[in-house]
């Protein structure tokens, strides 16, 4: 056999091995896809990456958890920002009130809910006490939510019954302490902002007092009128009718700034105590781990919502301040506060477990 005819038979040879491997590669190749499809037809159906989730946010309405009963001044206040925030977000945004242990149990339910930005906590100043309060709770304020915005500062007024002799807060400081131990002041409960508030004023006057709790404010406030308890800090709006109608008289507001519904009443600060600056301050939080974008959504809609001059008129007839911040800004007044009513809780010795 001439010698180009054994090298075209050798290299015919080759080109059929190569041919072969290349078959048999395609055949594994396909095989691979056929298994693989199922895959990802799976994968195709799973959600949307969570960066992405805030681009369709919301597609049904969102649930806002308020800790206290219906008709109280934090639901009142709740559902007006509520109303507003759902013309913005195209969703209605629902009041889903759950009452119990201080804010705790709406807490608890809003740090385990899903992080999809569709359940969110209308927490109040209560939940910066309970760490301190509370030797064992279910969930970490610091690290279960994610800051949304502070929503409004409902500033507290304090208030002596209609038959106390004094008629300013610099009487009612010399009345105190020229009968030591004697009075008895109410508040909405024990370790409530309403008792720490009585507790920071009379500490920082060298004064003593005798605290009665009470399960909510109304039946504090109904004792302070009948005379069975002599003074009490409680949130103006709750405060507002038994002032009006001289059962109580209100001596000074416990924020920085004067009130707009007691144009007439000072400040503790600037007549008592310089720098004195206590509320019941209110805010938004979700679940840790919620999509930054979910967050910056709902703070976007609270902030218009604080803006709304129908809004802010309805707050300042309930005697709320709007506010509004940032999610940062917001942490950050939050660990404040949870660092300075620890201080507070422990000097006034109180726990509630």
């Amino acid at each position: 056999m001439p010698e180009q005819d054994k090298k075209d038979g050798r290299q015919g040879k080759a080109d059929k091995g190569t041919h072969a491997r290349a078959g048999a590669a395609v055949r594994r190749a396909r095989r691979g896809l056929v298994l693989l499809a199922p895959a990802l037809l799976a994968l195709a159906a799973l959600p949307a990456p969570v960066l992405a989730a805030g681009a369709d946010f919301p597609g049904h309405p969102v649930r806002l958890v308020v800790p206290f009963p219906p008709g109280g001044p934090t639901d009142l206040v709740s559902r007006i920002i509520a109303r507003k925030m759902s013309e913005e977000l195209g969703q209605q945004v629902l009041v889903d009130n759950r009452p119990g242990a201080n804010g705790n149990i709406a807490a608890e339910l809003v740090a385990k809910a899903p992080a999809d930005g569709y359940t969110v906590l209308y927490n109040t100043s209560s939940i910066a006490l309970s760490p301190a309060l509370y030797k064992k709770l279910s969930y970490d304020v610091r690290r279960d939510f994610a800051p949304v915005a502070m929503t409004a500062m409902v500033p507290l007024v304090l208030e002596v019954n209609a038959q106390v002799p004094a008629s300013s807060l610099a009487e009612f400081i010399r009345y105190l302490k020229a009968n030591p131990g004697k009075l008895t002041y109410g508040s909405a409960g024990n370790g409530n902002v309403t008792h720490l508030a009585a507790f920071l004023f009379l500490q920082a006057n060298g004064l003593s007092a005798v605290h009665v709790p009470y399960k909510g404010s109304a039946p504090a406030l109904t004792d302070l009128a009948g005379g069975q308890v002599q003074f009490m800090a409680d949130t103006i709006n709750s405060s507002l009718p038994f002032i009006r109608d001289k059962r109580m008289k209100a001596l000074a507001v416990t924020s920085s700034t004067r009130s707009s519904q007691l144009p007439d009443v000072p400040t503790v600060a600037e007549t008592a105590i310089p720098g004195f600056d206590v509320g019941a301050w209110q805010g938004m939080l979700v679940p840790a781990r919620t999509s930054p974008d979910i967050v910056h959504r709902l703070n976007a809609a609270t902030q218009k919502a604080l803006a709304s001059p129908d809004v802010r008129a309805s707050l300042a007839a309930q005697g709320a301040e709007p506010r509004g911040s940032s999610p940062e800004a917001y942490g950050r007044y939050l660990a404040q506060e949870i660092e300075r009513w620890h201080k507070v809780v422990k000097d006034s010795g109180v726990t509630l477990d």
